[in-house]
């Protein structure tokens, strides 16, 4: 405890705090502790179409789009055959995947239904049009496309107005 509040004092009186992240900071990738490895590379390979990367025996695997080393990892080093967290505990909300474009996002839509998987929510926010799910271990995921930032919702003041609104399935569906 002693040690936490020295290096406190020390990011404090060097003037760390406050002081934006480096805007060119990326998430890299979500590692998730998974029940059954092949059901879920079945779920994010399969059904989602991710690809394979690399493989550590029948524990753990990476998986990305675009020739990226891995957006995810999955193991079952302490959840092989276990249960989801109970409501109520801490833990991830939801992972975002970004698609590229509304048309991305629409093909994704498309393989969630002709693998007959249920939304948990559709909802165009302003700023981008979202699809809320969960994997086979109930991870949350969201599925979303960015509009073009001249087009984001913005008050008088400047600020984003995020909102949450019905999202039109069907016209995504024609994207």
């Amino acid at each position: 405890m002693a040690n936490d509040t020295l290096v406190a004092e020390r990011v404090a009186n060097e003037g760390l705090l406050g002081r934006p992240i480096d805007p060119g900071t990326r998430i890299g990738h979500v590692h998730l502790k998974v029940a059954d490895i092949e059901r879920s590379l079945a779920f994010y390979c399969g059904v989602l179409g991710f690809q394979l990367t690399a493989r550590y025996g029948t524990q753990a695997a990476f998986f990305a789009a675009g020739g990226y080393h891995h957006h995810f990892g999955i193991n079952t080093w302490e959840s092989k055959g276990g249960s989801p967290p109970p409501a109520g505990t801490t833990g991830l909300y939801h992972t975002c995947i970004l698609y590229p474009t509304r048309a991305a996002l629409a093909d994704a839509l498309r393989r969630l239904i002709a693998a007959r998987v249920p939304l948990d929510g559709a909802s165009d926010h302003g700023a981008h049009e979202a699809l809320y799910l969960r994997d086979p271990d109930e991870n949350g995921l969201e599925f979303a496309w960015d509009r073009p930032v001249a087009d984001w919702p913005r008050h008088a003041d400047g600020s984003l107005d995020i909102f949450t609104k019905w999202l039109d399935i069907d016209s995504l569906l024609k994207a």
